[in-house]
């Protein structure tokens, strides 16, 4: 397809060199869009080391190396490493299939899973592999529509569900449907669209994860820390039918052959070489002006900060006590931890690294640029965005605080609604509505009260963050469930938690079951947990109507905002911030100073492990087969040269969540390794890109094959794969 663009290419390609936080061109910075990759950074790719055609990286109407680069699960990134199908992400985003298998008596978590043989490797309901097979620059397309539609709304030119409704009436499009998805997304704050036809596998099986304390090694210790020393990485296979196309679960499936599979190669990492990631970053805010960066740090991150250190220590208490609770609670706990140190990471790096300043010099000279070029729509947009995110971060400090506290860390919150048409069915003696939705609730419950849920736990984290939220926010802002705790409990938090989960439809399945025999209003009525669902979700909705209008607006002054920065475009390229769309990065693996005094090596190897083993620590805990490996120098063909074995290395590219489990590839287009972090130095990347500070940690590949051939004993996956000595 082949769409008339909105910006000329050299808008697109370029912006000025003083605005160099916004859009730096350096060449280790950038997320880059594929289908510009070739006309935006061939040279530059040279220059930096590649020794493939562009070509390669990726073409629209032939097969390359983005072929190969998979969507895993809802927010991760893998890679195909064999012709059968075998994938290769991160241990973290298979953390929660590997916890989905495990049990007490077969806790894959603790003591990890390799599967000897395809009858052994384990189907993961609910989980998904999505292949990019088609990426349109439909651009000209949606800006004629949304000039032409009669009845659009405000937010249209964001909004998924309308850009979706397009996507029938665009010539040559995919039709949804049989794995097939087809969604438009916008970049550039709305000035440019992309649609994106992927291919859904539904059929991913569990193939081989390390135990925890290598995939894990370190924990939330480690977690964006360097030096490191985690094996994180884990083995899926991709299924398909006798086609090759997607099919739900079958004993009949086939392994998936795959378009593209990539090399692996042992020569290693040096420093100085090129390095590229290809994956699906999740999220950044590069164009944020320095109100958004003060309120990202104030409002959005403190909250997270404040609330889930609470949350967390008491999960890793009960965690700690019970395994079947550990097994529980795995994911929700790594999950959360990961995003709290990164809230304090990015506070710390912002500060101390003076971005708010930075931005303000960057928004005088752009409001300069638009007064000497009679632009004053440029500055009134920018002036309105700071204007707008200062007055409203008030109210947006109480929603994130309510839905941080109140809804996603308390997960009665999340039970089964009960509607208004379920009361009114129960006045009138509908029994057939009644039948519907007792139905719903018999799912609902399902789905909230599943395996890895406990009550007692959820019960012990509600009281702590209840009483806390009760504390420090102001009576004012309390959703109308906290006034009825104060009024009918004497604000006891305990004694009202006592009545949720002992009276409540909710509390237990047999609580449920006797509703269903006999359902009532009083029993809705006078239902604890109902009160508090209805009232914290109630509370949610009012105080998004209140900043709706300013969000809109803010909306409208960002996209014009942007198209002013691509206008004061004047020679260097130009990618939109992430969205989780499959993007290239490039740089080199290199070290880093963080500090006066101090250079981090490129390279940690196995006697880091041995020399941060602490057997009392959960975190840092070293398996016996894993130590006598070391004493033995026993790593087979994977080794350095000194005879030491390798465990994650440095490079300098650009990427954040949703790269995690991303191939790192060399100048000829082979995978060297598996990125799965950033660095604390510079945990402010999702803003600003640090170029001196920056750095991606991955686990080198030979410590995979390591793992895989003389930890585990699976030759076989080794033997599968196409490995260039």
């Amino acid at each position: 397809m082949h769409l008339k663009n909105l910006f000329s290419n050299k808008m697109l390609l370029a912006f000025l060199a003083g605005t160099a936080t916004l859009l730096p061109a350096k060449a280790d910075e950038g997320m880059w869009l594929l289908p510009l990759l070739k006309q935006q950074n061939s040279d530059q790719l040279k220059e930096a080391g590649l020794l493939m055609e562009v070509d390669s990286v990726y073409t629209p109407d032939g097969v390359s190396l983005k072929d190969a680069v998979v969507i895993f699960g809802n927010g991760c990134t893998g890679e195909i490493i064999s012709s059968e199908g075998l994938l290769l992400t991160n241990h973290h985003c298979g953390y929660g299939a590997i916890q989905q298998h495990s049990t007490v008596e077969h806790d894959y978590l603790q003591d990890g899973f390799w599967a000897m043989n395809r009858s052994e490797e384990l189907p993961t309901p609910g989980l998904k592999v999505e292949f990019i097979d088609r990426i349109d620059d439909v651009t000209a397309f949606v800006t004629e529509a949304l000039a032409n539609d009669t009845a659009k709304k405000e937010m249209d030119y964001l909004s998924p569900s309308y850009l979706r409704k397009l996507i029938e009436k665009i010539p040559g499009a995919a039709k949804q449907g049989d794995g097939i998805k087809v969604e438009i997304k916008p970049f550039f704050g709305g000035n440019k669209y992309y649609m994106f036809t992927n291919k859904i596998y539904n059929d991913v099986r569990m193939v081989g994860a390390p135990p925890s304390s290598i995939g894990k090694f370190g924990a939330d210790t480690d977690n964006w820390m360097w030096p490191r020393h985690t094996g994180d990485f884990s083995l899926f296979r991709v299924y398909a039918d006798k086609d090759g196309n997607p099919a739900a679960y079958s004993e009949d499936n086939v392994p998936l052959r795959p378009k593209k599979w990539f090399n692996i190669s042992t020569k290693g990492p040096q420093p100085g070489d090129y390095a590229m990631i290809m994956g699906f970053p999740g999220s950044t805010n590069r164009f944020y002006t320095s109100a958004e960066v003060a309120s990202r740090r104030d409002v959005t991150n403190k909250t997270m900060i404040d609330v889930r250190g609470k949350r967390q220590e008491v999960l890793l208490k009960e965690m700690l006590a019970d395994p079947q609770v550990r097994i529980q609670y795995a994911s929700k706990y790594a999950g959360s931890a990961n995003y709290y140190k990164n809230s304090i990471g990015m506070n710390d790096a912002l500060n101390n690294l003076k971005v708010v300043d930075r931005k303000l010099a960057e928004e005088k000279a752009f409001a300069e640029w638009a007064v000497r070029n009679n632009k004053p729509e440029y500055s009134e947009a920018l002036n309105t965005i700071n204007k707008l995110t200062k007055e409203t971060d008030s109210l947006k400090y109480q929603l994130s605080y309510l839905r941080e506290s109140l809804i996603r860390s308390i997960e009665f919150s999340r039970i089964p609604n009960v509607s208004e048409a379920f009361e009114e069915a129960i006045r009138t003696k509908n029994q057939e509505i009644i039948n519907v939705e007792l139905k719903k609730l018999t799912v609902g419950f399902k789905l909230f009260a599943n395996k890895d849920y406990n009550f007692a736990v959820d019960k012990k984290v509600a009281q702590t963050i209840l009483e806390t939220y009760m504390q420090d926010m102001p009576e004012a802002a309390w959703p109308s469930v906290l006034h009825y705790i104060k009024k009918e409990y004497k604000g006891n938090v305990a004694a009202f938690l006592n009545a949720c989960f002992s009276r409540s439809i909710f509390a237990s399945q047999a609580n449920l079951d006797k509703f269903k025999k006999k359902p009532t209003l009083k029993a809705i009525q006078q239902d604890e947990m109902i009160r508090y669902a209805r009232s914290v979700q109630a509370k949610s909705d009012e105080l998004s109507g209140m900043l709706a209008p300013a969000n809109t607006a803010l909306a409208e002054a960002r996209k014009t905002y942007i198209a002013g920065l691509l206008e004061m475009a004047d020679g260097a390229p130009v990618y939109p911030d992430a969205n989780f769309t499959l993007r290239m990065t490039y740089g080199k693996v290199l070290p880093y100073d963080p500090k006066d005094g101090v250079t981090y090596h490129y390279l940690t190897t196995l006697k880091g492990v041995m020399e941060k083993e602490d057997p009392n620590n959960w975190e840092f805990v070293v398996p016996e087969k894993l130590k006598t490996l070391w004493l033995n120098k026993d790593y087979g063909k994977y080794a350095l040269p000194n005879g030491e074995m390798p465990v994650n290395f440095l490079s300098s590219n650009d990427i954040t969540g949703g790269n995690s489990g991303s191939p790192v590839i060399n100048a000829k287009g082979e995978l060297i390794g598996c990125a799965f972090d950033g660095n604390w130095e510079a945990m402010s990347g999702d803003i600003v890109f640090e170029p001196n500070l920056q750095r991606t940690i991955n686990v080198d590949v030979r410590y995979i094959l390591f793992i895989i051939d003389k930890y585990a004993g699976a030759s076989h996956l080794i033997e599968e794969m196409d490995i260039i000595q």
